[in-house]
């Protein structure tokens, strides 16, 4: 029955990760589309001004802008499953009165797969999501990513209540099951490519770390 349950929230997690990423390419493709028609919007601007219709132009530019800026959202780390998994994450935590400060950049050609990276990434941040929760004052998450080597590092310092006490590597937490689950889950993944994690809670914060390897 156990293994029935885990088995049902894999391919749960699963799906709702590849849901994240194919929404998020899809936004990327669209954006690639206006780069390439960045010519063709100048050509029309410059037609309109050349006929003198100044509040014609001004229009089409607020329209541009407008656009532009309701597509420009994403976080950009030089990885699209990052961009996908961190830009929804950081949205939900604004919602929540959360300060996010993100530094980045990892390159989209890795060795561990989109989804296995976007379920590590996502059950970490829902752990950080639901810390902050608990602070009555200031909340804040800050994420920290990059390439050492072939290996891919990973640093998150998040506010938090009192301190946790741990059982095994995992903490205490309010939430039961699907939580523990989903940073066991992490856990598991990083080891099977050869890597680590670790955390660290005290009061007023938590730390989460993990360095896996990441390229060829």
């Amino acid at each position: 029955m156990r293994k029935k349950t885990y088995l049902k929230l894999v391919e749960y997690q699963t799906e709702q990760s590849e849901r994240h990423l194919g929404e998020v390419r899809s936004i990327h493709t669209e954006m690639r589309g206006y780069k390439h028609d960045f010519h063709h919007h100048l050509q029309t601007l410059k037609g309109q001004l050349e006929a003198g219709e100044v509040e014609r132009a001004l229009s089409y530019i607020e329209q541009l802008d407008q656009k532009l800026m309701n597509m420009d959202t994403l976080l950009k780390t030089g990885n699209v499953t990052l961009d996908a998994i961190l830009s929804a994450k950081i949205a939900q935590a604004k919602t929540e009165n959360i300060e996010v400060a993100v530094k980045a950049n990892v390159p989209d050609d890795l060795t561990i797969s989109d989804v296995e990276l976007s379920i590590i990434v996502g059950n970490l941040l829902d752990n950080a999501i639901e810390a902050c929760g608990s602070v009555d004052g200031r909340r804040f998450i800050r994420i920290y990513m990059s390439i050492k080597g072939k290996m891919l590092y990973f640093s998150m310092l998040n506010s938090a209540g009192g301190k946790k006490k741990k059982t095994g590597t995992l903490f205490s937490s309010h939430k039961i099951g699907v939580h523990g689950f989903g940073l066991r889950r992490a856990e598991v993944i990083l080891e099977e490519h050869g890597g680590w994690c670790k955390y660290n809670s005290e009061d007023g914060a938590f730390t989460s770390e993990f360095l896996v390897p990441a390229l060829k």
